[in-house]
């Protein structure tokens, strides 16, 4: 098992004649997953290797089943490719750009909610299930099935725990990236009741960083309604208050809000256990095994 996807997903392209669409489409489809269709505008009746290619998402939907889309658009656009496909009934939506308005994002979250769609991202690498289907831009060759659930704010530092792991034989369930932006479409205490429900998931990890109260959240609900293991790393320990390094949503407040030292004081009262270093997490988590 896995969440979000898996062999049965059927993934659908947005912005698949643009260059990086096209690259990641044959990649992903070279990995496993099953992408059935492309949309772009006006290029309907074309295809991108064996792809076919539609004028619109509802369209490519009816005629091939599709559940699952990425977006790659840029971030002016996203807002009218996600409300599409919210619209046409896709169940998993994964948006990669930086740069998405707040205020788009606020709308899409609401709508999605109400349309019961998942949206993964903004500016987050996606989604992979190992051995079994990948939506997103990583590099798939550090990952390897298994027992251990990770999601993460951090698209690099995801990379290297990952990679982490599967040198030293434990391997992944699914890992996705929630994005790095203030307002994300699925948070870390969205997703913890999907690893919670899977059976392959065996340890929960999350890969945290300064800035707003999502770890925090997740910790206080994994307390009272996870029975797996939860582990964190929170990165930005040297971070100074008020700059925003890095992320959009990477800043601690005046006054230590959002700070990697608050966090993990937090974390550890709700029972998480922190790791310090990236370098210490496959010793770790393997107690937990």
């Amino acid at each position: 098992m896995s969440i979000l996807i898996d062999q049965n997903t059927r993934l659908i392209v947005q912005g698949i004649t643009g260059r990086e669409g096209t690259f990641h489409a044959r990649l992903m489809k070279e990995y496993g997953t099953n992408v059935v269709a492309g949309v772009t505008p006006g290029k309907a009746g074309t295809y991108i290797d064996d792809i076919p290619v539609f004028d619109n998402v509802l369209e490519a939907k009816e005629k091939t089943g599709a559940n699952t889309t990425i977006l790659f658009v840029p971030p002016k656009f996203t807002k009218d490719a996600i409300l599409e496909a919210c619209g046409a009934g896709i169940e998993i939506i994964v948006t990669i750009a930086e740069g998405v308005p707040l205020h788009d994002m606020l709308f899409c979250v609401n709508y999605a909610n109400k349309n019961n769609s998942i949206i993964i991202g903004p500016n987050c690498p996606g989604v992979i299930s190992p051995g079994k289907a990948k939506v997103g831009f990583m590099a798939d060759m550090i990952y390897s099935a298994g027992p251990v659930g990770i999601m993460s704010r951090s698209a690099t530092l995801s990379y290297e725990t990952a990679n982490n792991l599967s040198n030293d034989g434990i391997g992944q369930s699914t890992v996705v990236g929630v994005g790095g932006d203030p307002i994300c479409g699925s948070t870390f205490v969205d997703l913890l009741p999907f690893f919670e429900q899977d059976k392959e998931t065996k340890v929960i990890f999350i890969i945290g960083e300064i800035g707003g109260s999502n770890e925090e959240i997740a910790a206080k609900y994994a307390k009272e309604n996870i029975s797996k293991p939860l582990l964190a790393f929170i990165a930005g320990e040297a971070a100074p208050e008020g700059k925003r390094m890095g992320h959009a949503g990477a800043i601690v407040s005046p006054g230590g809000e959002g700070g990697a030292q608050k966090k993990k004081e937090t974390l550890r009262k709700n029972g998480v256990t922190v790791v310090e270093k990236l370098t210490e997490i496959p010793e770790i988590v393997s107690k937990f095994l």
